[in-house]
């Protein structure tokens, strides 16, 4: 895996992750578009990590801290290149970065219906809390 490598995303980056994550991402949101991801990129500019292969973008997370909360969102990998270790290089990538910040503990939001990459959770030392649900209103 030394030809991966891993990178915060810049804003020239940003429409080459909207449509990776047309093919690679499962489900969509409501932030999904120019404006949320510049938005993410301009707040928080080391919260969008890429990983690249060769320079092709082959995976992405979202690594946001509040300052009391690690929330990791959008872990995708494109589809010929799982199983290869690159969701597992994004999230050390992510923890590190969390661990820097002060970070205790990281809360994923994965999509229950998504039960292939519940295994790459898994592996990396992940498990869902059964206690909690996710309520959500859309403001816009």
């Amino acid at each position: 895996m030394s030809d991966l490598r891993t990178r915060a995303a810049g804003p020239a980056d940003l429409d080459a992750v909207l449509a990776f994550w047309k093919t690679a991402a499962e489900g969509t949101s409501i932030s999904d578009d120019r404006d949320g991801v510049e938005r993410l990129v301009a707040r928080d500019p080391a919260a969008l990590i890429l990983a690249e292969r060769d320079g092709v973008l082959v995976g992405t997370v979202i690594a946001g801290f509040d300052g009391w909360r690690c929330h990791l969102y959008r872990l995708a990998v494109r589809p010929d290149h799982r199983r290869q270790g690159i969701a597992g290089a994004l999230l050390r990538a992510a923890e590190e970065r969390f661990l820097r910040l002060g970070g205790r503990r990281g809360d994923a939001m994965v999509l229950d219906r998504n039960e292939s990459a519940h295994p790459a959770w898994r592996a990396a030392g992940y498990a869902p809390e059964p206690q909690w649900s996710r309520w959500v209103k859309p403001l816009a």
